[in-house]
């Protein structure tokens, strides 16, 4: 080998050396920036709320069901534990007159009321509203009917029906200010959740783009 390829050989050596230099800051960089994205994941996930809502799971008569005997009680079991101080079940005939009934009773995920006197056949509406732990509000409604060969079918009302826009205001209404409180809570709490969501989107985003800069400069 002569001088003018030893000193090649030299050169290639350094810029070899150079370069593997070169790069360990970049990694070391990347690494930092990662672990960054991993301790805001770790503080900022456990912030947002459950995704999930509560709802209704079972129903005791079922929807559209046919029952031969007058049911004692209606009792509906939803996903989440119920607030006793926000629910309400109520139970309508068909000319949407409430059936008289207790006051709803609440254990854990389940409601129930029972009822008075026993229904004559016909259709009935079942109408609830009820408010979870987490502050989320569930209300819906479904019928069932009540076909007993022994029983009398209902008669019909005398007295003029209450408009179904009133029925289902009556039973939408909130029992006080609180449960408005409560939904207000939860409405804030899910927009914080949507914040925190895009916190944590934009700083991974950001946090990818500088490491691909970085790799790509150093290569």
């Amino acid at each position: 080998m002569d001088h003018t390829d030893r000193i090649r050989s030299l050169r290639r050596s350094a810029r070899l050396r150079r370069g593997r230099l070169d790069r360990r800051p970049a990694a070391r960089l990347s690494a930092l920036l990662l672990a960054v994205a991993a301790a805001a994941l770790t503080v900022l996930a456990p912030g947002a709320p459950a995704w999930a809502h509560n709802a209704l799971a079972e129903a005791t008569p079922a929807k559209n069901a046919v029952v031969k005997k007058s049911p004692a009680t209606v009792k509906l079991r939803f996903l989440e534990k119920l607030s006793p101080d926000y629910t309400t079940i109520t139970v309508s005939d068909a000319d949407k007159k409430p059936v008289t009934a207790s006051e709803p009773k609440v254990d854990g995920a389940t409601a129930s009321v029972t009822l008075t006197k026993p229904l004559a056949n016909g259709k009935y509406t079942v109408a609830y509203r009820v408010v979870s732990h987490d502050g989320h509000t569930v209300q819906g409604s479904y019928d069932f009917t009540v076909k007993d060969p022994a029983a009398a079918t209902t008669a019909p009302s005398a007295l003029p029906s209450t408009p179904p826009a009133a029925a289902s205001s009556a039973v939408a209404a909130p029992a006080t200010s609180s449960a408005v409180a409560i939904e207000k809570k939860a409405s804030e709490s899910s927009m914080s959740g949507a914040a925190v969501a895009g916190i944590v989107a934009a700083v991974l985003v950001a946090v990818g783009a500088v490491v691909f800069l970085v790799r790509r400069r150093t290569r």
